[in-house]
C-alpha cells in the first residue's frame, strides 16, 4: 500500500509537470518546413504544418539537465547563461543572477572564450571605469574627456555587465536559441565545455551535452525552463554550504 501511495504521488507530480509545460507552449515548435532531421526523434507529431514536441521527453532531459546542475553547483563549478535574443534579455539577467551565474544577454563577442586574456582585459577596463564613477572621478576631468569615458563605461556594461565578476572560463554554459548562438557554442565545444540546450525542433541536438526540446521562442516556455535549471543551482549551493 505504501509503495502504491509513493506511486501516486510520483505520477500526480508527473502530470502537473506537463500540465505546466503544455500550458507554458514548450511543445510548439517551428513549422515543419524549417525543422532539421536530427530532431526527429523529439518529436511527437505534425499540426497543421507545425511541429509538435514530445513532452514526456522534455521533461525527462530537464530532470537531466537540473539534476547536472545541482550536481555541479554544489561542486562550485561556474555556469555562464547565454540568451541575446530581446525576448529573453531581461529573464536571463534576472534568473542568472538569482542562481549566482554568470550571463551574456546582449551580443556575443567572438573570441568571448577562445580568447578569454583579451576579453579579461576588458572586463578589467569596466570594472576600473565603474570604480572610477564610484569615487566622482569623472567630475574632476575636462567636459568632453569626461564625457568620453562615460560612453566607454556604458558600451562595456551593455557586453559585459554580466560577465564582469567571470574570473575565468565558465565551466557550463546554458544556451536559450542554437542557432542564434552558434558562435558561442562552437567556442564551448573547442574548449570542451558542457553545454545544456533549449532545442526546438530547427536544432541539432549534437551540438549540446544535454538538449532539452522545447520552444525557443516562446518567453514562458524559455522561462518555464531556465527557471528549472536556476533553482536546482541554487539548491546545489545550498547543498554546497551543508558540506
Amino acid at each position: 500500500m505504501k509503495y502504491l501511495k509513493i506511486k501516486r504521488i510520483i505520477i500526480s507530480m508527473a502530470k502537473i509537470e506537463l500540465a505546466q509545460l503544455l500550458d507554458a507552449g514548450v511543445h510548439f515548435g517551428h513549422k515543419a518546413h524549417r525543422w532539421n532531421p536530427k530532431m526527429f526523434p523529439y518529436i511527437y507529431a505534425e499540426r497543421n504544418g507545425i511541429h509538435i514536441l514530445d513532452l514526456i521527453q522534455t521533461t525527462e532531459f530537464l530532470k537531466r539537465a537540473c539534476d547536472f546542475s545541482k550536481k555541479a553547483s554544489a561542486k562550485n563549478q561556474t555556469f555562464l547563461f547565454v540568451g541575446t535574443k530581446k525576448q529573453a534579455s531581461s529573464l536571463i539577467a534576472i534568473e542568472a543572477q538569482k542562481c549566482g551565474a554568470f550571463y551574456v544577454n546582449h551580443r556575443w563577442l567572438g573570441g568571448m572564450l577562445t580568447n578569454w586574456v583579451t576579453i579579461k582585459g576588458r572586463i578589467d577596463r569596466l570594472n576600473q571605469l565603474e570604480e572610477q564613477e564610484k569615487l566622482n572621478f569623472f567630475n574632476n576631468l575636462p567636459k568632453k574627456e569626461a564625457s568620453n569615458l562615460k560612453k566607454e563605461l556604458e558600451k562595456l556594461k551593455k557586453y559585459f555587465n554580466g560577465v564582469k565578476g567571470m574570473k575565468k572560463i565558465p565551466d557550463i554554459l546554458v544556451i536559450i536559441d542554437q542557432k542564434r548562438e552558434i558562435i558561442a557554442i562552437q567556442e564551448a565545444l573547442s574548449l570542451d565545455i558542457p553545454i545544456i540546450s533549449i532545442l526546438d525542433t530547427n536544432c541539432d541536438p549534437n551540438l549540446a551535452t544535454i538538449p532539452i526540446p522545447g520552444n525557443d521562442d516562446s518567453i514562458r516556455s524559455i522561462k518555464y525552463i531556465i527557471k528549472n535549471i536556476a533553482d536546482s543551482i541554487c539548491l546545489g549551493q545550498q547543498n554546497s554550504l551543508k558540506i
